[in-house]
């Protein structure tokens, strides 16, 4: 469970979840992660050790180049338990619509009545 803690907490972020969704596209050097951001340098180190931390990031050395790569497996777990809330969802949902749809059946019935009046 500590793992999903941290999975969210990373998630918590707009800027965190920016850059993971750059690095969906392929990796990433820390100065192309930063031009797109009105952010210092540091700060988005500072973001990408939280990431690292949940686990969602890595970071290679060839040579000089120290790509920043997504790792998508720790979204896994937080997909399964966000997941776990769907049957919550598809019944309310499956509730609303028979509800609409009795509105509406009344609605028609009120409007024959009016008709034959």
């Amino acid at each position: 469970m500590q793992q999903l803690d941290l999975v969210f907490s990373a998630l918590a972020d707009p800027t965190r979840r920016a850059i993971l969704a750059r690095l969906a596209r392929g990796e990433a050097t820390v100065n192309e992660l930063v031009e797109p951001f009105d952010l210092s340098q540091p700060t988005i180190s500072k973001h990408l050790k939280v990431l690292e931390g949940a686990g969602l990031v890595s970071r290679g050395r060839e040579a000089q180049f120290r790509p920043v790569r997504l790792d998508a497996a720790p979204l896994e777990g937080a997909a399964h338990w966000i997941g776990g809330y769907r049957r919550f969802w598809e019944e309310g949902f499956d509730r609303l619509e028979a509800y609409v749809e009795t509105m509406q059946r009344k609605e028609k019935g009120h409007v024959r009545k009016r008709r034959r009046k």
